[in-house]
């Protein structure tokens, strides 16, 4: 029974003193993200390839069952739109080689201008990917929620990548309009949610509120379906965002409580070292 469960960052030191010891260090903080949670989304190679020494530590920071969940480099995905960037793509996989079985689905991001006019290209792309690896597809047209949405996931399964899914809905219904909310909702995809299983590969992006109990119904209905996936032998990955990242953990942790209502025998969520701190007599730093 296997459920992979992050956030889309790690190095956040708001999380310090609750998600993390108090004496968490900036150096510490993804060695300090790892003891909680087990994948983590890698955003920021959609903006720029990491160093060599980066990339090393990040290995020594992390145990072998950990997770890296990457995206595709923006010149191969956006700039290029699939065509054309071997040489951008080859560099990415061999920068994030070292991390050896950390490595997680890579997420082929496609953006809203690519349409099913495309989905030739988006075929000639999948078979040319490395056969070592494993990738999900996220579409924003919304016609591949619609008219195309049948030959997209019969071509993903052909090629035996799985879909993302980025379930917004949730951030689109909040009703407290603070500034974090409002730019998020300028930012991201508003598209139907989906929960089809293509290709053995479950993988959702949930972007919730920044009130937990405002989010519950949503996470809730997820809980739902994602106990259904695991009893159906998959090992699923979950990332929660937030519009104020300072709360995405607690969306995780939150989601990974109604899961085990439904999983009993599903490992329990790792305390955080803040919290165990505070529990001992230290005041948190964020309620």
């Amino acid at each position: 029974m296997t459920l992979h469960l992050g956030c889309p960052i790690w190095a956040n030191r708001a999380w310090i003193g609750n998600v993390f010891a108090s004496t968490t260090k900036q150096s510490g903080l993804l060695a300090a993200y790892a003891q909680v949670f087990d994948a983590v989304e890698g955003n920021s190679t959609f903006y720029a390839l990491p160093s060599e020494a980066s990339v090393e530590r990040w290995a020594e920071d992390t145990p072998e069952t950990f997770r890296f969940c990457f995206k595709l480099p923006r010149a191969v995905t956006h700039d290029t739109l699939l065509e054309g960037a071997r040489d951008e793509l080859a560099r990415f996989f061999a920068r994030v080689a070292p991390l050896g079985p950390r490595r997680g689905p890579f997420m082929v991001q496609l953006s809203n201008q690519f349409g099913p006019d495309r989905l030739r290209v988006l075929d000639a792309f999948l078979a040319e990917l490395p056969s070592e690896h494993r990738f999900v597809v996220e579409v924003r047209h919304l016609a591949f929620f619609g008219a195309a949405e049948r030959e997209l996931d019969a071509l993903l399964a052909a090629r035996g990548v799985g879909r993302c899914h980025f379930d917004t809905t949730a951030l689109f219904a909040a009703k407290k309009r603070d500034a974090t909310t409002m730019h998020t909702q300028s930012r991201k995809p508003r598209v139907p949610a989906r929960d089809s299983v293509i290709a053995d590969q479950p993988f959702l992006r949930f972007v919730g509120q920044n009130d937990v109990r405002a989010t519950s119904g949503w996470l809730d209905r997820w809980a739902d379906t994602v106990a259904g996936w695991i009893r159906a032998g998959h090992a699923p990955y979950v990332f929660m965002h937030a519009p104020d990242d300072l709360y995405a953990p607690r969306l995780a942790r939150t989601f990974h409580y109604l899961l085990r209502r439904r999983l009993p025998d599903l490992a329990e969520h790792p305390a955080w070292p803040g919290e165990v701190e505070a529990e001992a007599g230290q005041q948190p730093l964020f309620e």
